[in-house]
């Protein structure tokens, strides 16, 4: 059974509907973009819950540390942690997602 579906119209910037009009099936992928958005959102609700704030500064401070690891990375490492990535995504979703640019 299929679920209920509503039809929308948006506005959207010049370089977002050019990345969607290069998209086989824009409203899945707008889909896709909007549910990870709440899954987020419910993640910061959580954490805020429980009494973590997230702020602008603590973002930035994790992806310097991040960046810093990741710098010593070699290509293999990347491309393997990708490849794990990708794979969970398809355990978790059941699939296969384009890879990253």
């Amino acid at each position: 059974m299929t679920s209920a579906m509503r039809k929308l119209s948006i506005s959207v910037p010049p370089d977002v509907a050019e990345r969607l009009e290069r998209e086989s099936n824009a409203s899945a992928y707008i889909t896709q973009a909007v549910r990870d958005r709440m899954r987020l959102d419910a993640l910061d609700a959580e954490l805020a819950h429980q009494g973590i704030q997230i702020t602008e500064q603590g973002v930035a401070e994790a992806r310097a540390r991040r960046a810093a690891v990741e710098a010593d990375w070699s290509p293999e490492r990347r491309r393997a942690l990708r490849e794990r990535a990708r794979h969970h995504e398809v355990d978790a979703t059941g699939a296969v997602d384009q890879p990253a640019a």
